[in-house]
């Protein structure tokens, strides 16, 4: 075989790998969405049009658990890394620079490792514990914007803390132009604002329930960006939450608080259908890392939601 032969034959052996692993994937790009506090039975309350049509358009429950105790840094980073706290280790629930990232591999990492591009796009900066080196393609917390300052009390917690957020109008109009110019393969997006009124309203209150008409508006702009950049029929989007609430509170393990909404749009999604198997939040990273046809390491907790899919 002359030396050309020999560089075509090889040549030939990788792009056969490379349309082969493609061909197999079940989603080209994966949006996991996050809306901070979004209690199911409020959500259902609430003016949210554009994910009311989502849920029809796929899959969903509104019966999925979080984890304990149910505080948004501890329930995100499970649902990032398929694994509960015992493993990940992370209790704490505030941005705390000298606690380090977390110890396990993230759903970004493996993504990477597979050749993927990522981003994550976040109101809180606590997502900084996940930020793992070189996982992350973009990692934005836009710290400008976080003029939102908002007290808070939680389970096990004797004073209020004041945390600085970035309203989810902002972090829509952040993660857009991302989304059309790069064309993620998996990204990340994080809503706050419902989190913010729980805890300064009430859950379920009439301002919560504004903020939640304001998360829609900017799911809204997540869906059309997605549809410009002209990968929708290539895409999934997972909804969930970290928690949910009661009072001006959450924490606790209380189905008020642990019960969460899952939600699937997009490619290979089955329509209209309710999905009945029990699901928890570490399932997210599972999923997400089976649509995108990435080996799930043998430490994880969570399985793929393989029921919403054809």
């Amino acid at each position: 075989m002359t030396a050309f032969l020999r560089r075509f034959a090889i040549s030939l052996l990788v792009f056969t790998a490379a349309f082969t692993a493609l061909a197999e994937r079940r989603a080209e790009h994966v949006f996991i969405i996050s809306i901070d506090g979004g209690k199911p039975a409020v959500i259902q309350q609430s003016a949210m049009p554009v994910l009311k049509k989502l849920v029809a358009e796929g899959a969903h429950t509104w019966t999925a658990q979080t984890i304990y105790p149910s505080k948004t840094l501890p329930s995100h980073t499970s649902m990032l890394t398929g694994v509960g706290p015992d493993k990940h280790m992370i209790s704490w629930n505030n941005w705390l620079p000298t606690n380090g990232l977390v110890s396990v591999p993230t759903v970004f990492s493996e993504a990477k490792h597979a050749g993927l591009s990522t981003g994550m796009f976040v109101g809180k900066e606590k997502f900084r514990h996940l930020a793992l080196p070189g996982t992350l393609d973009i990692f934005d917390y836009n710290k400008a914007a976080s003029g939102v300052g908002v007290d808070k009390t939680m389970a096990g917690q004797a004073l209020a803390t004041k945390e600085g957020t970035v309203l989810a109008k902002t972090v829509a109009a952040d993660v857009a132009p991302f989304i059309k110019e790069k064309k993620p393969n998996l990204c990340m997006i994080h809503f706050t604002d419902t989190d913010n009124t729980g805890h300064k309203s009430g859950w379920g209150s009439t301002n919560q329930m504004q903020a939640f008409a304001d998360t829609d508006a900017a799911l809204g702009v997540v869906v059309k960006a997605i549809q410009d950049a002209g990968i929708a029929d290539t895409s999934v989007i997972l909804i969930s939450a970290d928690h949910g609430g009661h009072d001006k509170t959450h924490g606790f393990n209380t189905p008020d608080d642990m019960t969460i909404p899952w939600i699937a749009w997009g490619k290979g999604v089955k329509k209209g259908f309710a999905i009945d198997a029990p699901v928890t939040t570490y399932d997210m990273a599972a999923t997400a890392l089976w649509l995108l046809d990435v080996k799930r390491p043998e430490s994880f907790d969570g399985q793929p939601v393989a029921t919403a899919f054809e």
